[in-house]
């Protein structure tokens, strides 16, 4: 059968190819662009720029102070991310497995269980969450939720002190990866929230109907037959909230002491992660170290389109099939 598209329809499916192929052509450039201006950097350190972890440039030691004549002479910079990629990773770890569960139970609670006359009220809120800049939930976190954390990372301390990533040698909590996390996971709820609020609400009525019919109850309907329909959506929410974990700078940058150093202690008061490195010594950067940081956005860039792509193929195979 051959399919005969009206004008209109023309028009519309030129304008959303050209929109597609726009995004396209602009994630290529930037990607064209980090490559370009961060290419001295990996010539010149390699693999060791990911696995190291020294970052410096030439007239000052790692630990901020003047070098020698000498080492000045030699040209001596050293710059890798290590650290900051795994701290990366472990932020946005902690906040996912924090945010996930409150996002679903709150989904769950607007779509089916919250009174008619609040609905509209919690779901326009969460909305507004959603947009509230990162510099707020910083200021937040610092001035309000610190002390909540450090007795929750002193209660982690004290009972699973046994387990590894739980023993700290000082116990300084303050600016831990786990305070930051739980600040993370504040930001990511509402994004995850909303877009698992939005997929459970176009769970087709009929199934939940003939689960009621059945003689089901409301939780055996949404056990049965809403969560498992929403299980791509919450997914690609999840995703969601794990890229804005992962490109995550201000409130990195106010939570955490940025320190060059593998640690495997989620309650220790240092840590970092790519984005915030960045801001922070974007700044006062030499040439060279302005390319190691550009260096380091393309290793950003490229592990949030590793994930983009997991979150693809996660969701493609849990789509329900017609």
């Amino acid at each position: 059968m051959v399919v005969v598209y009206s004008r209109a329809d023309k028009i519309f499916r030129r304008i959303v190819t050209a929109g597609a192929l726009t995004s396209l052509m602009l994630l290529g450039l930037i990607a064209a662009f980090l490559i370009f201006r961060s290419w001295d950097t990996f010539s010149q350190f390699g693999f060791k720029f990911i696995t190291g972890s020294e970052w410096f440039s030439a007239g000052e030691d790692p630990l901020g102070g003047a070098t020698t004549a000498l080492v000045e002479a030699q040209d001596a910079s050293v710059f890798s991310i290590g650290p900051m990629i795994v701290g990366s990773l472990v932020v946005a770890l902690i906040a996912m497995f924090l945010a996930v569960p409150l996002s679903v139970g709150g989904a769950l609670y607007i779509e089916f269980y919250a009174p008619k006359g609040i609905y509209r009220v919690l779901v326009t809120l969460l909305d507004l969450a959603a947009a509230i800049p990162s510099l707020i939930f910083g200021l937040w976190g610092i001035q309000i939720f610190t002390p909540i954390g450090v007795r929750w990372a002193t209660l982690l301390n004290d009972r699973l002190g046994f387990i590894p990533i739980f023993s700290v040698e000082f116990e300084n909590f303050a600016r831990s990866p786990f305070v930051a996390g739980c600040v993370l996971a504040a930001l990511v709820v509402p994004i995850t929230t909303s877009v698992a609020r939005e997929v459970y609400s176009r769970t087709p009525r009929d199934l939940i109907d003939t689960c009621f019919a059945l003689g089901g109850t409301k939780w055996g309907a949404i056990r049965s037959v809403v969560i498992p329909y929403g299980k791509s959506g919450v997914i690609a929410g999840a995703m969601l909230g794990l890229g804005r974990a992962l490109g995550e700078t201000v409130a990195i940058y106010l939570m955490l002491n940025l320190v060059f150093d593998y640690s495997n202690e989620i309650l220790d008061s240092a840590g970092g992660n790519v984005a915030s490195m960045i801001a922070l010594k974007f700044g006062e950067a030499t040439d060279k170290e302005i390319s190691a940081l550009i260096a380091a956005g393309l290793v950003l860039f490229v592990i949030t389109l590793i994930v983009n792509m997991i979150a693809s193929s996660i969701v493609q195979r849990s789509t329900p099939r017609a």
